[in-house]
């Protein structure tokens, strides 16, 4: 089928670990079966390739960005800045947002976590206060998607911990506690998990339908609009 509009150039932050880029190769096919007549691409921020500038090299500058980062941070005023002060459309991150608590919630599924129980929203982690406010927002959503209390934590770099929250919540519940891996893929972060004290780690989000069709949306919205500037300027 032949590609219609601009590409769509999904950009993730990029891991040592082959399996992450596996992960995101996987993501880029669910957003090719739900939006065949879309024009893929995928690009790496680091550790793996094609890079940013190569991928756009390749795409054209009329490709529209998706970063495949879950909040605001460091990534998004940097790499994604610099390219869209050169003139390449990019949007913003992809949480928060009630379909990454739709994900969410089918990985804790997939773990086994019965319904009601409390969780722990796991991130990475960052020293900008927009991306702590962000994480916070989704793990509002994902408590209103389960039903049941959930507390942001933290990988790194921030606070409460993983280990922490989940033993924050235990006292306070009194209640076996699940963590929400927060993540796109297996790497570093997610392997911290194990030692968390939970009661279920739930995978990360991987190419889970729901977040292949936020990438879809986060793109559409922002060829639209910008289509629908140019033209009736």
């Amino acid at each position: 089928m032949r590609a219609s509009g601009p590409a769509l150039l999904a950009v993730a932050h990029g891991s040592r670990d082959a399996n992450a880029a596996e992960t995101i190769t996987a993501l880029a096919e669910q957003v090719s079966r739900l939006a065949p007549v879309l024009d893929v691409r995928i690009a790496f921020l680091e550790h793996a390739e094609p890079s940013l500038t190569d991928a756009l090299a390749a795409a054209g500058t009329n490709a529209v960005v998706v970063p495949l980062l879950l909040s605001p941070g460091y990534h998004l005023t940097t790499d994604i800045a610099a390219a869209a002060a050169a003139g390449v459309r990019a949007t913003g991150p992809l949480g928060p947002d009630p379909l990454l608590a739709v994900a969410l919630a089918a990985r804790l599924a997939d773990a086994g976590v019965p319904p009601g129980t409390p969780a722990v929203l796991a991130a990475a982690g960052s020293a900008d206060p927009h991306a702590r406010s962000a994480v916070a927002r989704q793990a509002e959503l994902l408590a209103k998607a389960l039903a049941a209390p959930v507390v942001p934590a933290f990988a790194a770099a921030s606070e409460p911990t993983v280990p922490d929250a989940v033993a924050q919540s235990r006292a306070r519940t009194g209640m076996p506690v699940a963590v929400a891996s927060y993540l796109l893929a297996h790497g570093k972060f997610h392997d911290r998990l194990g030692d968390s004290g939970a009661d279920w780690v739930a995978p990360p989000l991987g190419s889970h339908p729901a977040v292949a069709a936020l990438i879809i949306d986060r793109y559409r919205t922002h060829h639209y609009r910008t289509h629908h500037y140019r033209t009736h300027r």
